[in-house]
């Protein structure tokens, strides 16, 4: 198993020791866990590094998060780890806050009844008035198989996360649908660098033709008017010389 690069000596071991607590499972038995849960995302053979275990277990730590029931887990953006948080991760942050005082939603439905947005109010206890956001199906709505079977669900979902963010100011860590979509343009990607058009190949010099002017471009080398360089270049750019057409030119004169 790839191991960790060097445990730092204070925070991140008071956070493993934390975890493991938590989890009613010894240190080394949380670190296993956290590991693993890296390299899944990473891939077969990819080294996880020190930075990567303490920022996944600094954001485990900070919102009590539990890996083995998939509160948070991780995936690969570009080759570094990203720290997701599931619904029910996000559920656990909001109702654990000290100040929340309670989520309201309501749906927005058009002349056919069909959903088209879902607001979700958070209630501060600290707070006169909630914190609002509404979320919209033509700006979320995604492709993947809970977006095709439980739309309105997940509709609701991403109004609740979004409001959370607002309400207590959570940041450093995404969802499942903002990482399928993070994944998906990462995928898509592409080189939008112009190509250069491929030239058709040229077509060989006439010999017969070549033979013809010859005499009249040997005439204009010796007189200086042009090199055999600049008569070479030329013809290239239309045809294919051959090499002995090439020679017969440059022994009329000195190529630059």
């Amino acid at each position: 198993m790839n191991q960790v690069a060097q445990m730092p000596q204070q925070q991140p071991s008071g956070a493993l020791a934390s975890l493991a607590q938590r989890l009613n499972i010894n240190v080394e038995e949380a670190q296993n866990i956290v590991i693993n849960t890296l390299m899944k995302a990473k891939g077969q053979g990819q080294q996880v590094t020190n930075e990567e275990f303490v920022t996944f277990l600094a954001i485990a730590s900070e919102y009590k998060l539990n890996p083995l029931t998939k509160e948070i887990y991780a995936f690969s953006n570009r080759g570094a780890i990203q720290p997701i948080v599931s619904i029910d991760g996000w559920l656990k942050i909001i109702n654990a806050h000290s100040q929340f005082d309670g989520m309201e939603f309501q749906d927005h439905l058009d002349a056919t009844g069909k959903l088209t947005a879902v607001t979700c109010q958070i209630h501060r206890k600290d707070r006169s008035r909630p914190t609002e956001v509404t979320e919209y199906m033509n700006e979320c709505a995604g492709t993947s198989e809970p977006w095709k079977k439980w739309p309105a669900r997940m509709l609701r979902h991403k109004a609740a996360i979004q409001c959370a963010r607002y309400a207590f100011g959570l940041s450093g860590i995404v969802d499942p649908d903002e990482a399928e979509r993070i994944e998906s343009v990462t995928r898509t990607e592409r080189d939008v660098t112009p190509k250069a058009e491929a030239r058709p190949a040229l077509e060989h010099y006439p010999a017969d033709k070549f033979a013809q002017k010859l005499t009249g471009w040997q005439a204009q080398i010796k007189s200086g008017n042009r090199t055999a360089e600049d008569v070479i270049n030329t013809l290239s750019s239309r045809y294919s010389l051959s090499a002995e057409q090439i020679k017969s030119l440059e022994s009329c004169g000195v190529s630059a």
